[in-house]
């Protein structure tokens, strides 16, 4: 794997994210809250989750002094949500951008949201936060679906590289 690699991943991310934030601005409120079953009780609260998991790992690659773990403490509207995962996801790229491919192994230190520490490779958190957007992102396409909504289109990583 190397940087080239990783950046039509983080350009994936991103067009991904923008296709499902499409969908988003889409239903009503009542649908963006609705109580549903999966791993968040909400679409809003999946997307918060994705949103803040992209965020904090900004976060972790830049050594911030405080992470933000915004998905505790986030009480803004949709469209406050909406731009920041819009801005963590365009982040991302932009941080893999000026990353140096020959840092692609050092390590990286990060803490789990309820405690404790650990360390990987930068590469190997980077291949899990892209996996982990679109582990959720999938879980946002069956929520939606749940709320009556069903004006979405592929956003498989082979859909994106046929366009």
């Amino acid at each position: 794997m190397n940087k080239t690699y990783f950046l039509q991943l983080a350009d994936y991310n991103v067009w991904a994210n923008a296709k499902a934030i499409s969908w988003l601005q889409q239903i009503s409120d009542a649908q963006w809250e609705q109580d549903l079953t999966s791993s968040f009780r909400s679409i809003r609260q999946t997307v918060l989750h994705i949103a803040s998991a992209e965020k904090i790992w900004i976060d972790f690659w830049t050594k911030a002094a405080e992470p933000a773990f915004i998905s505790g403490t986030f009480n803004g509207s949709k469209q406050e949500l909406i731009a920041t995962w819009e801005q963590a996801s365009a982040g991302m790229r932009a941080f893999l951008s000026t990353y140096p491919e020959e840092a692609l192994m050092d390590p990286v230190l990060f803490k789990y949201p309820r405690g404790g520490e650990a360390q990987l490779p930068f590469m190997q958190t980077f291949a899990h936060i892209m996996n982990h957007s679109t582990y959720h992102r999938g879980q946002l396409v069956t929520l939606l679906r749940q709320v009556g909504f069903t004006g979405m289109s592929s956003i498989d990583l082979a859909t994106f590289y046929r366009q």
